[in-house]
């Protein structure tokens, strides 16, 4: 979502490091083009005013102009007051999740106008604190306006087996709130999530109604579920529903799509309330904690290896990553092990998702833009070593023409994308043999030599 962003502030930032010395009019320009780039990105007027009017008090003094690497000095600057901007540093953990403590169950509002994702997002939280924080969920939905609302909740319960309210016929939403509370205590139930309804715009009826809910299930959290792609919009209404109802943390829905970012940068600063959660996705695990500094980061093109940290650790089969160890330190590497490597880079996102983690490869992904790079090209491979016979994959020197045409026929590919897979394992199986005769440090030592030579990424210290 902060692709453009994060390309116009890379220039900015890119002519300021190659500054030996900066003058106050140098930072003036760079910031005329920083307030520029966040206002195209649909960032909120005074909200760029305030952050702009902070980093030049700032960056214009003298400890900047006279120090070592000002451009540095510079970044750090806007940096920090990113950070603030999106929730600052203090908050970050706190306000990451949904706060339950309190006495259970624990009744978590769900409100937001028709369309922004809030029956999905509501089936997205119960499932992760289902998953994570090993809490028993009870979901209800309240919306007796859209057609088959309920029935949309009702599924995307079956389908992940968390339990929801069953429906009654022309019940009303209050009375649905308090049946839900009242099942949600007799089933020992630690969260209740409740699924409002909403209306194409804001208006006085749809405001009385949520606010009637809100009195008589008392929420501990009121949470707003805004869609990321209707920019300033979004801003607006997470204004109007703070105001009326009372909200205490924004979901933002669709982060993993082509808005500009706006929305994100200026809800907090102008609600003054945090972005609690973040879908990135349309399958049900697809919900992640807001971490300013991890996304200012990002933004910044500094990467975010803490989130793929995570998000490796939450993929990589533990058993599967120690099983592979264990073959390359004998050297050992056939097709079956790059099948497995092929599936757990499909599952943190692709190419794509795991290069949008890494700091400064902004140029590797241009280059890979240029070259159309396809991201199926995996599913092609694992295609490819799906169509070959439990001998082939364990010894590819026995794959030849007429076994290749058999394969490419199939796996619905070509020959010459065969000929591709097989030269690239090999590459791999080589590379493996050689790391597998350094040992341990050896390995290490070879690893971080060929980092620093792949382009746009940076160099190991």
């Amino acid at each position: 979502m902060f692709e453009s962003l994060s390309g116009k502030l890379g220039e900015v930032f890119e002519r300021l490091r190659k500054r030996g010395a900066l003058s106050e009019s140098d930072v003036s320009e760079a910031l005329r083009e920083v307030r520029v780039a966040l206002l195209e990105a649909d960032v909120a007027l005074p909200v760029v005013k305030a952050f702009i009017d902070g980093v030049k008090s700032k960056a214009v003094g003298q400890d900047v102009l006279r120090s070592v690497t000002p451009g540095q000095m510079v970044i750090k600057i806007v940096h920090d007051h990113l950070v603030e901007m999106l929730g600052g540093e203090a908050g970050a953990e706190d306000d990451s999740g949904i706060n339950l403590n309190a006495v259970p169950p624990v009744p978590v509002l769900m409100v937001g106008l028709q369309g922004s994702g809030k029956t999905t997002s509501t089936a997205k939280i119960a499932l992760r604190l289902m998953n994570k924080e090993r809490k028993k969920v009870l979901m209800a939905s309240l919306d007796v306006y859209r057609p088959a609302a309920q029935e949309q909740l009702k599924i995307l319960g079956e389908q992940n087996n968390i339990p929801v309210l069953p429906v009654v016929a022309g019940q009303m939403p209050v009375d649905i709130a308090r049946r839900a509370l009242q099942a949600a205590k007799l089933g020992g139930y630690d969260v209740l999530m409740l699924d409002t309804a909403g209306r194409l715009h804001i208006d006085e009826t749809l405001m009385l109604e949520v606010a009637a809910v809100r009195d008589a299930v008392q929420p501990h959290e009121t949470l707003l579920v805004a869609d990321s792609l209707t920019g300033q919009d979004a801003v607006n209404v997470a204004k109007s529903f703070n105001e009326r109802v009372g909200v205490t943390g924004i979901v933002l829905t669709r982060v993993d799509g082509d808005g500009r970012g706006g929305a994100a940068l200026s809800m907090r600063a102008v609600t003054g309330k945090p972005i609690k959660l973040i879908g990135v996705g349309e399958k049900v695990d697809a919900i992640e904690p807001f971490h300013p500094q991890r996304i200012a980061q990002r933004i910044l093109g500094m990467g975010d290896i803490v989130s793929l940290v995570e998000k490796a650790a939450e993929t990589i089969e533990k058993e599967e990553a120690e099983r592979l160890a264990a073959r390359v330190q004998k050297g050992m590497f056939d097709l079956n092990d790059m099948a497995s490597q092929l599936k757990q880079l499909r599952k943190m996102g692709g190419m794509s998702g795991v290069m949008n983690l890494l700091p400064g490869v902004g140029k590797v992904k241009q280059q890979m833009a240029a070259a159309n790079v396809d991201e199926s090209v995996l599913k092609r491979q694992e295609a490819i070593i799906g169509s070959m016979t439990l001998d082939e994959r364990k010894n590819p020197k026995v794959i030849h023409a007429s076994r290749k045409k058999r394969i490419a026929a199939g796996s619905g590919t070509s020959v010459q994308d065969v000929n591709k897979l097989l030269k690239q394992h090999l590459q791999m199986a080589d590379m493996m043999k050689r790391m597998s005769k350094l040992g341990q440090k050896g390995f290490m030592r070879s690893m971080g030599a060929m980092l620093p030579g792949m382009p746009g990424m940076p160099k190991l210290h």
